[in-house]
């Protein structure tokens, strides 16, 4: 248990405020006591721990990790004070590498510091989202079935308008890719090589979002493919090989060689909403 931290610098809080952490104690407890470092260490930390090290971040990465998977899991709760001593002591690290880290959190949108009010937690609504900490952060949080279906629905949204960007760029050779992959698709599935279709459609993807010539589309479309992989999510527009998602795949490269935008964002849609992540939530376009 964290013992009363000492005199802090001003504006960072008061002391103690941690141990009011309502963190639920052993059955048969008669009130809420201090907050269960340890636990949430142990259950939040495995893939914490691993991914700091596997970053080479040492020291700061790590407590980065531990605090934002504590604030994301919801252990932190928002507005929270935190008092840059008590985690010091707690995680035995230097005042620097609390306030560093304190720092990277703040960038992320997880903690807020004022003079006279101290750091405290912020409201998810006020989180950087897209930020890859903490879309990792909450794919192993209780927030992972809500991550996954905003990720789809954000899919939904993005691939269709690339599709038909794409129309409007007649490059022959990316065009002839695309092709390439969804023969490559048919052969795999002929052959129960799920694998490599799943990395035929992933190229595929990747290269019509390429060939709409946005920057910008294919950097947050990059986000959301990584975030999926992430969240344990299919990043492939199809659950399982099938003959509709060939279909599609196929009525898109046919909509691309013709130039006809509006065909390929039709068909782009059809395809993900084959996808059961995307079917619970988007209904099937209509047939005008």
């Amino acid at each position: 248990m964290m013992t009363a931290a000492r005199s802090v610098e001003s504006g960072l809080g008061a002391p103690g405020d941690l141990d009011r952490y309502p963190y639920a104690e052993a059955p048969g407890a008669d009130r809420v006591g201090p907050p269960s470092w340890e636990g949430a260490e142990a259950d939040l930390g495995r893939v914490g721990r691993r991914t700091a090290g596997s970053r080479g971040r040492g020291l700061h990465g790590q407590l980065v990790q531990q605090l934002g998977q504590m604030i994301v899991s919801g252990d932190l709760g928002a507005d929270r004070p935190l008092v840059p001593e008590e985690i010091g002591q707690r995680f035995e690290v230097s005042r620097t590498v609390v306030r560093e880290s304190l720092r990277v959190l703040e960038a992320k949108g997880l903690v807020s510091a004022r003079p006279n009010v101290g750091t405290r937690v912020r409201p998810v609504s006020d989180w950087n989202l897209l930020d890859p900490d903490i879309i990792e952060w909450r794919a192993f949080g209780p927030q992972r079935d809500d991550q996954r279906r905003e990720l789809n629905e954000l899919r939904w949204t993005i691939e269709p308008l690339a599709a038909r960007l794409a129309a409007g760029h007649g490059r022959e050779d990316v065009q002839q890719r695309l092709a390439d992959m969804v023969e490559i698709m048919g052969h795999a599935y002929a052959q129960g090589d799920g694998i490599t279709f799943s990395r035929a459609d992933a190229e595929f993807h990747a290269l019509l979002i390429q060939l709409a010539g946005n920057r910008m589309l294919e950097h947050l479309s990059g986000i959301v493919g990584a975030a999926l992989q992430v969240s344990g999510a299919p990043a492939t527009s199809c659950d399982r090989p099938g003959e509709a998602c060939l279909a599609h795949h196929a009525r898109i490269v046919d909509a691309l060689a013709a130039g006809d935008a509006h065909g390929a964002e039709t068909a782009m849609r059809q395809l993900l909403t084959v996808h059961p992540e995307v079917e619970r939530v988007v209904p099937a376009p209509r047939e005008h």
